[in-house]
C-alpha cells in the first residue's frame, strides 16, 4: 500500500470516526494519478462513501476496516458535506463516484490505458449485459479508452477465482467494481493481493447510469445535493435506505456536541 505523506494524512476530516479525504474533484484525480504510478505490491482502492455507507460501516466492522485502510476516501454523499459544516471543518466540495469515474475514464483514454468493468445485471434474452452497454458508451465518449473486459455482478463467492483470473488475464490497468456496498469494497479489498490492476474503485450503480438503464437526476438536483430526493421520487421503495440520512445527521449532531 502506498504510504501517505504527512500532508495527505493531515488533509482529512473525521466523520463518525472515519477519515474522509478533503479533496476537490481535481485533487481526487491527481491522487488517482499518483496511485496509478505508484510501485505498490498490492492493488490500491478508492472508496466512495455516502451517509448510508458510513452508518452501515459503524455496524459492519469489515466494511469499516476497509474504509479506514483505503488509499483514497472521497466524499460522495451530500450528507458528508453537510456533516463537515456541522463539525466546523467544511469540505471544499462533494466528489461523487460517478463523476470521478468520468474523469478517470478521460485519464485512461489519454494514456491508452485499460479498464475492466465488473458489476450490474447480466444479459437477458436479446438484451446485453449492463456492463457491456456501459463499455460501449464509455468508448464512444472517450476515444482511445480500452475496455479490456467486462463481467456482470450476479455471481457467487465460488465464482470469484475464475473472475479474478479473467481480470488478470486481460491485463486491465484499472478495475471498476459496481456491486453495491459492501460487496464491491469487500471484493476489491479481500482480493487486492491477487488482482493485477493498479487501482480499483467501488461505484455502486454508476454502470447503470452509463448504460442508460438508470437515469441520473437532472442537473438542478445534482447541483443542489438533492439527487437522493429525485431517486426517492422515482423509486419510493428506497425509503428504508433513505432513512439512513436523517439517522446519519443525528449521529453527526451528537458527535459535534462532544
Amino acid at each position: 500500500m502506498m504510504k501517505k505523506s504527512k500532508k495527505e494524512a493531515e488533509n482529512k476530516i473525521n466523520i463518525l470516526g472515519f477519515s474522509v479525504d478533503r479533496v476537490s474533484m481535481d485533487e481526487a484525480v491527481d491522487a488517482f494519478g499518483r496511485l496509478m504510478k505508484a510501485e505498490n505490491e498490492t492493488m490500491s482502492l478508492i472508496v466512495t462513501p455516502n451517509s448510508e455507507i458510513l452508518v452501515s460501516a459503524e455496524k459492519n466492522k469489515a466494511l469499516g476496516d476497509i474504509i479506514h485502510s483505503a488509499n483514497l476516501v472521497i466524499p460522495d454523499g451530500i450528507g458528508l458535506v453537510y456533516a463537515s459544516k456541522i463539525l466546523g471543518n467544511p469540505l471544499s466540495e462533494r466528489v461523487t463516484g460517478v463523476d470521478l469515474l468520468s474523469r478517470i475514464l478521460e485519464y485512461l483514454a489519454e494514456r491508452k490505458q485499460s479498464i475492466f468493468l465488473l458489476g450490474s445485471k447480466p444479459a437477458e434474452g436479446e438484451a446485453k449485459a449492463v456492463c457491456e452497454l456501459a463499455a460501449e458508451k464509455m468508448m464512444q465518449r472517450y476515444p482511445g479508452l480500452v475496455v479490456a473486459g467486462t463481467h456482470h455482478g450476479y455471481f457467487k463467492e465460488e465464482d470469484e477465482p475464475a473472475i479474478i483470473e479473467e481480470i488478470n488475464r486481460c491485463g486491465a490497468d484499472f478495475l471498476c467494481v459496481a456491486l453495491g456496498s459492501p460487496k464491491q469494497e469487500q471484493f476489491a479489498w479481500n482480493n487486492r493481493a491477487k488482482l493485477k490492476p493498479k487501482v480499483a474503485i467501488g461505484v455502486g450503480g454508476s454502470l447503470d447510469v452509463w448504460a442508460g438503464t438508470v437515469k441520473r437526476a437532472p442537473e438542478f438536483y445534482q447541483k443542489h445535493g438533492l439527487e437522493w430526493l429525485y431517486r426517492f421520487a422515482k423509486q419510493p421503495s428506497r425509503y428504508k435506505r433513505m432513512a439512513a440520512l436523517p439517522l446519519f445527521m443525528i449521529k453527526v449532531l451528537f458527535a459535534g456536541k462532544k
